[in-house]
């Protein structure tokens, strides 16, 4: 039996830019450049009380929270922090699946410090070892999810924020997941969750329900993972030291739609790509498109600049120019869409980018 633990910094770069400058505690922080096409990196959980979240459009953020105090994200400084933390999760394990910046994977189950008595310390024990020292050498707070596995570990470290942690033991999983919402699972979008509807599935409990042919059926492959999920099994190991290759966004549409109709879901689509983009540390250069059409063909295309891209506004005009090298018939309709960067470097092995993050 694994012992999970999910660690994920509260209100990551708000919570730096509030610690640096006393001017902003308490007081409504938004990440962002401003713009019509920027979005929001972090919220300060002042401004989320206005319903300002990430990823969304920096223009509704101004909206919902006229007062907010736009700051433009500073990763370099973000990432320095990230990684002391960093170091103090590697005083107790070296098993460590960073995610991003400011959340990651710890299998704690062979710990590195043992007790007096040479037994080890427990998951749960080891967590608040971990926040306490993030909280005294950097002045921020983190959450922690102790679970068996990644799945529930992720679930538990939202359970308690901020500042909190959260255990699901392994006699409790069952317990715990009935009665949640499906679109708890990682995979479970917006047209997923249409499907589950119509099969009467509401909770995690209502999926466990179903049988798998079932699943399998509507799903494909999809199904045994959602009927995993459903029993809380989650059989990925904690994967330590695999630099990012790639990320991506994609959805798929209530109804298919031609080429020149694609445009504000690629440009969604990316924006959602970038920010994630701007939580790793390495630098991607690659920018794909990704299409299904009607009858499921999938297409790709993808085109590497000579530098990576500096901005939002050029990855976004990339995706979008990407669609004149599909050779389809102007009539073919597409059901999904997807934009990603992939040929991940390390930032050290590139030219010196001064612009990189500027807009």
């Amino acid at each position: 039996m694994r012992k999970i633990i999910h660690i994920d910094m509260d209100a990551f770069y708000a919570s730096v830019e509030q610690r640096d400058d006393p001017s902003l505690r308490g007081k409504p922080v938004v990440v962002a450049w401003r713009g019509a096409r920027s979005v929001v990196c972090a919220a300060s959980y002042e401004a989320r009380t206005f319903g300002v979240r990430s990823a969304m459009p920096a223009v509704r953020a101004e909206r919902l929270c006229p007062q907010a105090i736009f700051v433009p994200p500073d990763f370099a400084r973000y990432k320095a922090v990230s990684r002391q933390v960093r170091d103090i999760f590697a005083r107790q394990t070296d098993m460590i699946e960073p995610l991003s910046l400011d959340e990651a994977y710890l299998d704690v189950t062979g710990p590195k410090v043992l007790l007096d008595n040479g037994d080890p310390p427990s998951a749960t024990a080891i967590a608040e070892t971990i926040r306490a020292q993030i909280r005294e050498e950097t002045r921020l707070t983190a959450s922690a999810g102790i679970a068996p596995n990644k799945f529930l570990a992720k679930i538990a470290s939202d359970w308690r924020k901020p500042d909190g942690q959260f255990v699901i033991r392994p006699h409790q999983v069952h317990d715990f997941l009935t009665p949640l919402p499906v679109g708890c699972i990682p995979g479970v979008g917006k047209v997923a969750l249409q499907k589950l509807e119509a099969l009467g599935v509401v909770t995690v409990g209502d999926l466990r329900a179903i049988d798998i042919g079932r699943l399998q059926h509507a799903f494909g492959s999809f199904g045994l993972r959602l009927h995993e999920r459903a029993q809380g099994i989650d059989e990925r190991p904690v994967e330590s030291d695999q630099p990012v290759q790639s990320i991506s966004s994609e959805d798929t549409f209530e109804r298919d739609l031609l080429i020149d109709e694609l445009e504000p879901a690629i440009r969604r689509l990316a924006e959602r790509t970038w920010e994630a983009s701007r939580k790793v540390e390495r630098v991607g250069r690659t920018v794909v498109l990704k299409l299904k059409t009607a009858q499921f063909r999938i297409l790709t295309r993808s085109h590497t600049p000579d530098a990576p891209p500096a901005s939002l506004e050029q990855f976004v005009e990339i995706a979008l120019m990407l669609r004149e090298r599909v050779e389809l018939p102007a009539h073919t309709r597409y059901r999904l869409v997807g934009v990603g960067i992939g040929g991940f470097r390390d930032r050290e092995e590139l030219p010196p980018q001064p612009e990189l993050f500027s807009r």
